[in-house]
């Protein structure tokens, strides 16, 4: 007689954990805190730390760091950290605007290039070539001088300068999946230029812009902070970090930390960006082989 063998179930392949965040190494990972922690001291930082700090002049000048005062005071004995935290509001406030401005148009220009007839793109890239032949900082200081250093001119100048390279960017992507078989087709079928712009091209070209886009934020900040530290960028009693730097000068003879405070805010943010667009998943991905 034979005998049944009860037979054990294979165990089932476990299920695939969901992760909150994308799979990123551990410098995307820092860099994307530190970008987030100057972004929630932009948005919140002042309102939660008061305006006390930043508006008293009741400690030492140029103090060191103390149990009080974690960064120092400044040339009117004011509290540093409360001073950096509020000139994170606009450097990253003013850098992202401007950023934001200069990607979109470049992008929507391209587009439109990439899309039109060959004497509108033609004339869209001379004259952006035109644009591009003068120096950024030059045309900074000559915008600046003309009309002023409010914020929204600040925005305005820091967004004409940057358009270009977001232009160039864009077209060379745009131009390349405009020639696709599928942006053939849906032209052959009689979709408009708005559809073939909008459905076709630009959610093929988005991850590559959103890398130059944090680039751009990259070069947006240090244009800014050179502009403040001579003079012509946001005026106080508003201060960046850059105005920061050029205020605290004074301290740089005995490397006090209020020079080097917002010195270190602008490399950190600056470093922060640059690590999370290298150890962006898609890029790690394309470079270990992984499809």
């Amino acid at each position: 007689m034979s005998t049944l063998t009860p037979t054990t179930a294979e165990p089932a392949a476990p299920r695939a954990r969901r992760r909150l965040l994308p799979s990123m190494s551990w410098p995307g990972l820092l860099g994307l805190a530190v970008l987030l922690a100057w972004l929630l001291a932009a948005l919140i930082g002042p309102s939660l730390m008061g305006q006390g700090g930043a508006d008293m002049g009741a400690g030492d000048v140029f103090a060191g760091i103390s149990a009080q005062h974690w960064l120092g005071t400044d040339y009117l004995g004011r509290d540093m950290l409360a001073r950096v935290i509020e000139g994170a509001r606009y450097t990253v406030g003013v850098a992202l605007l401007a950023t934001l401005a200069a990607s979109s148009t470049g992008t929507v220009l391209a587009l439109l290039a990439a899309s039109s007839a060959p004497w509108l793109d033609g004339a869209l890239s001379r004259g952006i070539d035109t644009l591009t032949s003068i120096p950024s900082k030059m045309l900074a200081l000559i915008m600046v001088a003309a009309f002023g250093s409010s914020l929204p001119m600040l925005i305005l100048t820091a967004a004409i300068i940057y358009v270009p390279g977001a232009y160039r960017i864009a077209r060379s992507l745009a131009v390349n999946i405009n020639a696709m078989d599928y942006v053939v087709v849906a032209r052959t079928r009689g979709e408009g230029r708005l559809y073939i712009m909008l459905q076709e091209i630009l959610p093929n070209i988005v991850n590559p812009m959103l890398a130059d886009l944090g680039l751009r934020f990259v070069y947006v900040v240090l244009l800014l902070a050179s502009l403040s530290f001579l003079g012509l960028g946001v005026q106080p009693p508003a201060a960046d970090w850059g105005s920061l730097v050029r205020e605290n000068i004074g301290a740089l003879p005995t490397g006090g930390a209020a020079i080097i405070a917002p010195a270190l805010a602008i490399a950190s943010l600056t470093i922060a960006v640059n690590l999370l667009i290298d150890n962006l998943p898609g890029r790690a991905a394309r470079e270990g082989g992984v499809h």
